[in-house]
C-alpha cells in the first residue's frame, strides 16, 4: 500500500484514492438510519445557533458542540462499518483490491 504523505495531495484536499465519484444504493433500513442520524445532528446544530443568538453561556454552547461531534463520530462509525461490510467486501471478492487504498485514505481522514 502506498503511504500518503503531505504534499501535492494535501494541497488538492484528497489522496488519489479518495473522491471516487462512485455511487452506492443503500437498502431502505440503512438509508433511514443514516438520514435520521443526520436530521438529529442538523437539529443539534440549529439548537447551537439558537443558543448563540440568545447569548448562551460559552460552556453551555461548548457542551452542545461536543454532543454534535459525538453524534458525527457515531454517524461515521455506522457508515464506515456498513462500507466495510458491503463495498469493501464486494470489491475484494471481485478482485479489486484498490478498495483497500480507498479505505485507508478514508480512515486517515477520519482520524485527523
Amino acid at each position: 500500500m502506498p503511504e500518503h504523505s503531505k504534499g501535492s495531495e494535501e494541497l488538492q484536499g484528497s489522496c488519489p484514492h479518495c473522491s471516487s465519484g462512485k455511487h452506492k444504493e443503500r437498502d431502505e433500513k440503512e438509508y433511514k438510519d443514516l438520514m435520521n442520524r443526520l436530521k438529529r445532528i442538523e437539529g443539534q446544530v440549529r439548537g447551537v445557533e439558537g443558543m448563540l443568538e440568545n447569548n448562551a453561556y460559552c460552556t453551555d454552547i461548548l457542551n452542545q458542540v461536543s454532543a454534535i461531534n459525538s453524534a458525527l463520530n457515531s454517524f461515521n462509525k455506522v457508515l464506515l462499518a456498513n462500507h466495510m461490510k458491503t463495498c469493501v467486501v464486494d470489491n475484494i471478492r471481485e478482485g479489486n483490491e484498490e478498495v483497500i487504498d480507498e479505505l485507508v485514505c478514508a480512515m486517515q481522514k477520519l482520524m485527523r
